[in-house]
């Protein structure tokens, strides 16, 4: 079964992530997938926008941490040391180009968020042009904590220096209304009204011809590019695997194998583990 699904709408493509037994966490298929559902609205001349959704519960969890982190032994996201960053940083990149095609689509693309997006999750959603939340949805990057670094690094260009420092020197989470107020997204709205705010948004825009539509995003997203967007990624695409394989990441990986990822991310997020003095992971397992 697709892991992204496509279908369109007369003008409207609505893309929709498509793993809601798991929050639609992100796998090593859902990158490579959500590309291509992009390109396909891309190449459709009678698309003008596109709707991005999650399936179920959620938006997106973040990375499958039952797959990458619990179970016993390496993986794309952990090596065994000596560990190679630029093998790290190749497996990454990709995801983060991916993730990056809805920044690069020709067509405006709008993210409905429900429930939650977190972690890998919030770099989906931040990738899109508008971001729409339900007021009681979550999104932050817990993973700033220990383990992680927003690759795709949406959060400044969004936040600015102090909100987005705000957001990631605590790993905290943030309901729709706050993300609101500090202009992380859009707007939020209430749960029940979501799916109508975002459909009447869709058909506005829709009724925009393609070439206008192409040209304002172009020029918008060029000035993201002029303050240093891409080397900016690839500088915290090189930090996101460094925060993996550093004594702490490499502890974390193994709290998890041991307790079950979702204890381990318990203990992240609340403070409450000191992850330097756990014991150390022993190379090559």
């Amino acid at each position: 079964m697709a892991k992204v699904l496509y279908e369109r709408d007369g003008r409207i493509a609505r893309i929709t992530l498509n793993r809601p037994e798991v929050l639609n966490a992100i796998d090593d298929d859902v990158p490579p997938e959500l590309a291509a559902a992009v390109e396909r609205a891309d190449t459709d001349e009678n698309v003008h926008v596109i709707i991005l959704s999650g399936a179920g519960r959620a938006f997106c969890a973040g990375y499958d941490l039952m797959h990458y982190a619990q179970l016993k032994g390496t993986n794309e996201i952990t090596q065994s040391m000596p560990w190679d960053p630029m093998k790290d940083y190749t497996f990454m990149m990709r995801n983060t180009e991916q993730f990056m095609s809805l920044f690069r689509s020709k067509r405006p693309v709008i993210c409905k968020v429900h429930g939650f997006a977190v972690a890998g999750g919030s770099d989906i959603a931040l990738c899109s042009d508008i971001v729409v939340m339900a007021e009681d949805a979550r999104i932050g990057y817990m993973p700033t904590r220990v383990w992680g670094c927003p690759t795709t690094a949406m959060w400044v260009y969004r936040l600015g220096a102090e909100k987005a420092k705000r957001m990631l020197f605590t790993g905290d989470k943030i309901d729709g209304r706050e993300a609101e107020r500090l202009g992380l997204v859009l707007k939020a709205v209430p749960a029940g009204e979501l799916d109508e705010g975002v459909e009447s948004l869709a058909r506005r825009m829709a009724s925009v011809p393609q070439n206008q539509l192409m040209m304002q995003k172009l020029m918008v997203n060029q000035a993201l590019s002029n303050m240093g967007l891409h080397t900016t990624q690839m500088i915290a695409t090189v930090f996101d695997g460094i925060t993996r394989h550093s004594p702490e990441g490499l502890n974390f990986k193994r709290r998890a194998e041991e307790k079950g990822w979702k204890h381990a991310v318990d203990e992240r997020d609340q403070g409450t583990f000191d992850w330097t003095s756990y014991e150390p992971i022993k190379a090559n397992r």
